[in-house]
């Protein structure tokens, strides 16, 4: 660090001098910091203090190189005091600076330029410094205050200290900056974007990266460069308490934006107590909701997590995404959409990995249903990218089906906005629709649509960037999809883009197939179709808990395949056959009721599990209009032991011919309820505290 001895002709053949020079010349950026330190030294300004803060790395140290140097071509003599070199009391603060002003050469007397550094350190005697030290010094004295916190509080409190202070906080360079850096550093052009990209402005990763670039293997990701990344987390990650505190800031590095909630379920009771530190960190930012970290200090710690411990890191994803998913499938839940941007953005290896990286950086817009003032602009989107065809049949589907639309929107309107739409409609509407109509084909062949079950279709995507390259239709596309898959039931599944081409791997990686191709708009056209029914939304959200760490691509794989869907028919003859066996569930071992909806994939014991909603939904008649009747007879029928037919018509005290018109009465209920079930019209079953079944709604 300088301490103010010019590099003088008497001294310009020496290294210091030589030392001097390169560090001026390797400095790049900060230029609004150097011109408010320049008018405190000419007296232009009336700013005495100048607060830098920032986290580990940031360039506080170099800058305060810097300000040195601006100081000496000012005719001072800086001051420069490392408050990890000093005791932290006042006395021995006052005896550290009196010593280093005597090597410095400053002047008793004069007009001081002082210069700390680690100001964090110094947290115990900070009352001191502002009421006693500072203000004793010499009048038209510098300081400069430089840590990783921000100002404590009374500074700001303080009426005098508000009008003379100046608070820098120190953030990343940009793209020109960080390339005069690495040149500065002897990168070679070629590479030089790469390493700015890794880097993300921070000077002392941009440092440690050209390093490790000068070897030859210039890395792609911070991942590759394991060596570096672990110095990296040492010199700015240094302070970590303990093995909560770690887990907090793993999380908050994992989350796009920590709440406590979040936090309280991956530490605890603990959660408010790592909150509060969690805040404390330079390196960590405050949003709108929740917390989060500088790009490159979540980019390292993450790569940092990986290689230390690939298990705690898949098990720390498993978490907040299961998190995450209760919240997308609580009915409940006031601000689902924004747990399903959660969702989207832990997509960390798919094939559209950098979008979802940009959509981190840029934060998460609320997604919501549009509005009436909202239609017009979307549909003006779309006839600019689409055509105007395309625009009517939006406008068109958006009456048919008003809750068809989604968006996006800032001060300046609509960003970014997704249509979803359902078949069969009356009317001509799909028909007219080239690619509705082919989408009713494809799945007239490739699996019918049985009574009361639809197709979902997310037949528009758009954002006014570069339409459907723009990250923010990602964003809007991907958190409705959610939604719709998580709320709304749905036989099919379709997503046409326009750029099939940019988007096809992407949903091939969530296990859709290319299904439906023609040529309509003046374009060809390709739908990518998911079979709900033989691949539950449950199944892609488990398959996507994978994927997501892992980037795999391709179908889902067969045995996680329910087997082709029952005709409504076969269906309820199964259901009476399963009636006949509910008392002894070995015999539902072959029943094809197995691999529907009725029984969860997961289920231990499937045949157990296939009993247990049976009799559940028998109990669930007992809460309908004149159902009590309908449960009666079926339990005296199928569960009680009855030797026959006729003896359960005499146990309930019922002529033999009304009770086989209660029966089938009952029977039909109940394959309706089960059928609804089976079609996504009504929750299933879930288990209650006691292991009985309760009915999901």
């Amino acid at each position: 660090m300088v301490t103010g001895d010019p590099p003088s002709s008497a001294r310009a053949g020496q290294l210091s001098g030589q030392l001097h020079r390169a560090r001026e010349r390797g400095f790049v950026g900060r230029t609004a910091e150097i011109r408010s330190f320049a008018e405190s030294l000419t007296g232009s300004s009336d700013v005495r203090l100048h607060f830098v803060h920032g986290p580990g790395g940031i360039g506080k140290t170099t800058l305060l190189d810097a300000f040195a140097r601006h100081a000496v071509r000012a005719g001072r003599r800086p001051v420069y005091l490392d408050a990890r070199d000093v005791a932290c009391t006042a006395e021995a603060v006052t005896a550290a600076i009196a010593e280093r002003s005597v090597r410095s050469g400053a002047t008793p007397g004069d007009p001081q330029v002082l210069l700390i550094d680690g100001y964090e350190l110094l947290t115990p005697v900070d009352r001191w410094i502002r009421e006693e030290l500072l203000p004793s010094l010499p009048y038209g004295s510098v300081t400069v205050l430089a840590g990783r916190a921000a100002p404590p509080t009374p500074w700001w409190l303080d009426v005098g200290w508000r009008q003379l202070i100046d608070i820098h906080q120190l953030t990343a360079l940009d793209g020109d900056d960080s390339d005069a850096l690495l040149a500065g550093l002897g990168v070679d052009g070629p590479h030089r974007t790469a390493l700015a990209r890794l880097g993300r402005g921070h000077p002392l990763v941009l440092a440690m990266l050209a390093e490790a670039g000068r070897s030859g293997n210039v890395p792609t990701q911070l991942a590759d460069a394991p060596d570096v990344v672990g110095r990296l987390c040492a010199l700015i990650v240094d302070d970590v308490p303990d093995a909560a505190h770690r887990a907090g800031l793993a999380t908050c590095a994992h989350a796009t934006r920590m709440t406590q909630d979040l936090l309280a379920r991956i530490v605890g009771a603990r959660a408010p107590e790592v909150w509060a530190w969690l805040e404390s960190r330079a390196y960590v930012r405050r949003g709108a909701i929740g917390l989060f970290l500088h790009d490159v200090v979540r980019e390292l710690f993450e790569a940092e997590f990986i290689h230390r411990s690939p298990d705690g890191y898949s098990a720390l994803h498993v978490a907040v995404r299961g998190y995450f998913l209760q919240r997308l499938l609580d009915p409940a839940e006031p601000r689902a959409d924004r747990a399903a941007a959660e969702i989207l953005l832990l997509h960390r290896s798919g094939p559209l990995a950098t979008e979802t990286a940009v959509l981190r950086e840029r934060g998460l817009p609320p997604i919501s249903l549009a509005g009436p003032g909202d239609s017009e602009a979307i549909f003006a989107l779309i006839q600019d990218a689409e055509g105007a065809e395309s625009a009517e049949l939006a406008r068109r589907w958006a009456g048919e089906q008003p809750r068809s639309l989604y968006r996006s929107r800032s001060d300046n309107g609509v960003e970014s906005f997704s249509m979803h739409v359902y078949l069969p409609v009356s009317g001509g509407l799909e028909s007219d629709d080239p690619v509705a109509a082919a989408i009713l084909r494809a799945v007239g062949e490739h699996g019918a649509l049985r009574p009361g079950e639809r197709i979902h279709i997310n037949r528009f995507s758009g954002a006014t960037g570069s339409y459907q390259r723009d990250p923010m239709v990602l964003l809007a596309g991907g958190v409705s999809c959610l939604l719709e898959w998580a709320h709304q039931p749905a036989a099919w599944t379709f997503i046409v883009p326009v750029d099939h081409g940019y988007f096809g791997r992407y949903f091939e990686y969530l296990g859709m197939s290319p299904m439906v191709r023609l040529r309509a708009f003046g374009r060809d056209i390709v739908g990518y179709g998911w079979d709900r029914r033989r691949f539950p939304v449950t199944g892609l959200f488990d398959l996507m808990a994978r994927r997501e760490l892992s980037g795999e691509v391709g179908p889902p794989p067969d045995d996680q395949l329910r087997p082709a869907p029952m005709s409504r028919n076969d269906f309820a003859v199964a259901v009476r056959d399963a009636l006949v066996h509910a008392v002894r569930p070995d015999r539902l071992s072959r029943s094809p009721l197995l691999g529907s909806a009725l029984v969860d994939p997961a289920a231990a014991d499937p045949a157990e599990a296939l009993r247990a909603t049976v009799l559940a939904a028998i109990g669930a008649l007992g809460d309908e209009r004149r159902g009590a009747e309908h449960r009666r007879v079926l339990e005296r029928t199928y569960l009680k032991g009855a030797r026959s037919q006729e003896a359960a018509a005499e146990l309930l005290d019922l002529p033999f011919s009304t009770y086989r018109r209660h029966l089938g009465q009952a029977q039909q209920r109940l394959i309706e309820i089960l059928w609804a079930v089976e079609i996504g019209e009504r929750p299933g079953f879930r288990p209650d505290r006691s292991g009985q079944q309760v009915d999901g709604k």
